[in-house]
């Protein structure tokens, strides 16, 4: 099968009296995103690129937001499900690289970019070096540039392990 190449995208608004969580990590003291889960945009949208590059459900469908099971899951919980999914595969998929974008205006996220990119080496079980997350801001356009909310968009690049 050689390498394939998945695309994911999540946007949420946020909420007032949410814990605001992006790629596993923790913002303390920010307004947190709306959400079935944790509402984690970064690792939700890692999760979608995973699942779209493997050629499985999407996130959405693999954990219901109508089903209670799932109600304030830790995303960390399901990308790492995700990833069993992908590995589990007839083509026992292994992680080639992940490069990701979250936007938003706040909370400027450069400072925890590394401990991002760790966070997700240690969920996926890959090294760091494989994950790449860049944070950019809409300039004030749209709901996003309103400060109204988060979005990410991830790409994954997987290859049928050996």
């Amino acid at each position: 099968m050689g390498m394939r190449v998945g695309i994911g995208y999540d946007i949420h608004r946020f909420e007032e009296g949410r814990r605001l969580v992006i790629g596993g990590i923790e913002f303390p003291g920010e307004t947190g995103l709306a959400g079935h889960s944790d509402a984690d945009v970064l690792l939700h949208a890692i999760a979608d690129a995973l699942l779209g590059a493997a050629r499985l459900a999407d996130l959405g469908t693999l954990f219901r937001p109508d089903d209670e099971k799932w109600a304030g899951a830790d995303s960390a919980t399901l990308l790492a499900e995700c990833m069993r999914l992908v590995r589990g595969s007839k083509f026992r998929y292994e992680v080639g690289n992940i490069d990701a974008t979250v936007i938003a205006e706040r909370p400027r996220l450069e400072a925890q970019k590394e401990r991002m990119e760790h966070r997700i080496a240690e969920i996926l079980e890959i090294e760091p070096q494989l994950v790449n997350v860049k944070a950019t801001t809409n300039e004030g356009l749209g709901a996003i540039g309103r400060g109204e909310g988060i979005a990410a968009m991830a790409v994954a690049v997987i290859r049928a392990a050996d």
